[in-house]
């Protein structure tokens, strides 16, 4: 008889509450979402969340990164020296994950609770945004060396001239949000960002 394995055991219960985290969220919303009920849809008991998780908003930013990171759990930007396709593949890939339903649902959802508490806009500025910002920034600054960027150019400012469009018309859903679309923020960007002729 094999000994059980704690650690496969662990990874199967924090998948079972990410994704009961997900459903309920969709179903209830964050104001009525609790760890209780997280708990129950998962199959565990609360305190096994509250041994990895100090709260609800907590469990969703988890539940959120989830939804997008890699295998290895990491974000990472290609690299192949083409500096505007490498983008197009990463602003694509932002455009699919807010189309998607589950996406869009729990980003709102954490957005709007945001906004009112500090501890959740920490988690999620320190887990979620940073991480994705340096590594752009790091992206830009190999373009600045093979000389597709301006080396004067503010690279926490790009990055925002980069994303800012996209999120703004996610956020207001005044108009398609289509892969068109970011590849002219794109194209109007590597223009604002590039050397001068």
């Amino acid at each position: 008889m094999k000994t059980p394995n704690p650690t496969r055991r662990s990874e199967q219960s924090r998948r079972a509450i990410l994704s009961a985290a997900i459903a309920l969220l969709g179903e209830l919303g964050y104001a009525k979402l609790t760890i209780e009920a997280i708990a129950a849809r998962a199959g565990v008991g609360k305190q096994t969340i509250y041994r990895w998780w100090p709260s609800k908003g907590a469990v969703l930013v988890d539940a959120a990164l989830s939804l997008s990171e890699d295998e290895e759990g990491s974000i990472a930007l290609p690299d192949t020296g083409d500096l505007r396709a490498d983008l197009r593949v990463v602003l694509r890939a932002i455009v699919d994950e807010y189309n998607d339903p589950a996406f869009d649902t729990m980003t709102r959802a954490l957005t709007v609770e945001s906004l009112t508490d500090p501890k959740l806009n920490a988690e999620i500025t320190g887990r979620v945004l940073r991480p994705l910002l340096e590594v752009t920034k790091d992206r830009l600054r190999a373009g600045q060396e093979a000389g597709q960027v301006s080396e004067e150019v503010d690279l926490d400012l790009a990055v925002e001239v980069l994303y800012a469009p996209i999120y703004h018309r996610w956020m207001l859903r005044t108009n398609p949000l289509t892969h068109a679309y970011a590849d002219t923020v794109l194209d109007l960007a590597l223009k604002a960002l590039g050397p001068l002729p």
